[in-house]
């Protein structure tokens, strides 16, 4: 070992050490590892940043925000939505919602997949009294097995595909993954439709335990491109049956009616609707109904909050208080604790307690509410006045995917392309842009780059292969393939996913070509490895966003976990093998 090589070792056992304390953000440790590299001389001064300036950390950044404006874009619910009626229980829930989060991540970032159907579980979830925990982890397994399927469904594969570059001189293409992803995918679903069961009952999560605000009364208008002109008000009840109601009629400002099922709905009539947030969205959303507080300047935000005794607003009018005028803000929904509201909101005198729903941009927003003494609530996402229901994201996506399947741009440019043709578009707005990116992640990607690097240029990979080589000698290719698999999925719930492919992935290449093995199968292989953590909640995203709301516990996680890694050893495996080929060539 000669002494560049030792101190690439040192600084990378450092670095994975930091990684296991947990003290220290992962991030902050990836530049310390940067740092010593450059310190020590291992990493050129002029190639300190080139990590940032990786294709890998373009794609990772920009798929981000791509699945961020297909979530908001509310398109994947407008199809689940014929499906939600024969959803009664969670023996059909939980297929149909892991099956729709797999096939989601096959097209986007898996995290954005889970995040798109996490608020229709949690509603499913309330209406039919389903534990969310029987639904949340085996969407969340589900996420993960659907992004092996393309390049850009998960940050592995797009880190491996730089890798395979290097050695080969050409990277994975988008639908170079799709037979081995698939195969393994079929096996994961056939195995999570049933083995939910698995998962120990009683679990009570974050989604269940936190108090619900009563419904919300919000003041809407039927404009005359409305489908809800000249029809029915039950044809606007059965949008959402049960979940929403009309509290008054009002037409021609002043005329009121009480709303019955017969009543017919004009154009310009104002309608004040009673509904949780989600629901009311869905249902103004589908009816094309205009919020009259909605024309507030900027970006939308909306924050939840509640009218303190000492609030200048308590015992006084929104439309006296002047909110736009004043604030920049406009009052979207009141709730008083399960009272039925039947004034217009602003002439709607607020009292101590009331919640409000106020819509502005964030700036305004964060000034108003001390001033207004408004108690914020605990944050949660709500998209009441904020939705943009459309179809363009999804087809910007399929755009960008096809032009990588064709080869007339790289992965790099065209999710670059899409992610700024949707800001132009203003799919997103850009604080929910800069909010969809995992900043974390892409500075981790940008350091440890370099140190990967580092750690190949000094002969330190080629030094780790000739040792596994030494370990693997005795065992057929085929069990030397599953070893590296293994390896990687015992690794990655203790360095993150990314970390692991950049260093693991140079090492299988280098042990496959001292095998006289083919470099395509072992680095699929780690594709493969790094991907599926099914064991704790801390190696993958997906994971940790749902420990919270499904209310698991660490241990929970290999009681399902354990089944589907080894399904995915058995399956992953051969499909490789038989896919790839094990022989060079």
């Amino acid at each position: 070992m000669t002494l560049d090589q030792g101190t690439a070792f040192g600084i990378l056992g450092a670095t994975v050490g930091l990684f296991l304390w947990g003290r220290i953000a992962y991030e902050l440790v990836a530049l310390l590892a940067l740092l010593a590299g450059v310190l020590v001389g291992i990493i050129p001064i002029d190639r300190a940043f080139a990590g940032f300036a990786d294709d890998v950390v373009v794609i990772v950044a920009c798929a981000l925000l791509v699945s961020a404006a297909v979530a908001r874009s509310g398109a994947i619910e407008t199809l689940m939505r014929p499906v939600l009626p024969y959803l009664g229980h969670a023996s059909t829930q939980v297929p149909a919602l892991a099956g729709a989060v797999l096939v989601t991540s096959i097209f986007t970032k898996n995290i954005g997949a889970l995040a798109i159907f996490m608020p229709v579980a949690l509603q499913l979830a309330r209406r039919t009294g389903t534990r969310p925990s029987a639904l949340l982890m085996p969407m969340a397994f589900a996420s993960l097995i659907g992004g092996l399927i393309t390049l850009t469904g998960t940050s592995p594969n797009i880190i491996v595909a730089r890798v395979r570059a290097e050695v080969t001189g050409e990277p994975f293409g988008m639908f170079d993954y799709t037979p081995v992803g698939l195969g393994i995918a079929l096996a994961g679903m056939a195995f999570l439709a049933f083995g939910w069961r698995l998962l120990p009952t009683g679990r009570r999560g974050t989604a269940e335990a936190a108090p619900a605000v009563e419904d919300y009364t919000t003041e809407v208008q039927v404009p005359p491109g409305s489908p809800l002109v000249d029809r029915g008000v039950a044809e606007l009840l059965a949008m959402e049956p049960g979940r929403v109601g009309v509290a008054i009629i009002i037409r021609e400002r002043f005329r009121r009616f009480v709303p019955t099922p017969e009543g017919r709905l004009r154009a310009g009539d104002t309608l004040l609707l009673e509904g949780d947030p989600e629901d009311l969205e869905r249902v103004i959303a589908r009816a094309g109904l205009r919020l009259v507080a909605a024309h507030t300047e900027g970006e939308a935000n909306v924050a939840e909050g509640v009218v303190t005794a000492e609030s200048p607003l308590a015992g006084e009018t929104a439309e006296r208080a002047r909110l736009p005028e004043r604030f920049g803000i406009g009052l979207l929904a009141v709730s008083r604790s399960g009272q039925r509201i039947a004034r217009r909101l602003g002439g709607l005198r607020l009292r101590a307690g009331d919640v409000l729903l106020l819509r502005g941009a964030a700036p305004a927003i964060s000034g108003a509410l001390p001033a207004l003494r408004v108690l914020p609530l605990t944050e949660r996402s709500i998209a009441l006045g904020r939705s943009r229901r459309s179809w363009v994201p999804i087809l910007v996506l399929l755009g960008a995917m096809l032009l990588v399947a064709l080869h007339v741009v790289p992965v790099a440019i065209a999710f670059f392309g899409a992610a700024v043709l949707l800001l132009m578009l203003r799919s997103l707005s850009h604080q929910e842009a800069y909010g969809a990116v995992e900043w974390p992640v892409l500075i981790l990607l940008g350091a440890l780059i370099p140190v990967s690097e580092a750690v190949r240029s000094t002969g330190g990979t080629d030094l780790i292969a000739a040792w596994l080589e030494s370990a693997t000698r005795q065992l057929p290719p085929l069990g030397a393939l599953g070893l590296i698999m293994a390896i990687a999925m015992a690794v990655t719930p203790f360095l993150n996913n990314a970390a692991t492919v950049l260093m693991m992935g140079p090492i299988a290449a280098s042990l496959a070509q001292r095998l006289g093995l083919s470099p395509d199968a072992f680095l699929m292989a780690v594709a493969v490895g790094a991907a599926c953590d099914f064991l704790t909640p801390i190696g993958h995203q997906c994971n940790t966003l749902v420990m919270g709301p499904g209310g698991y516990r660490f241990g929970d996680y290999a009681r399902l976990g354990a089944p589907l890694t080894l399904i995915v050893l058995a399956v992953g495996v051969p499909m490789i093998a038989w896919v790839w080929g094990l022989t060079p060539g």
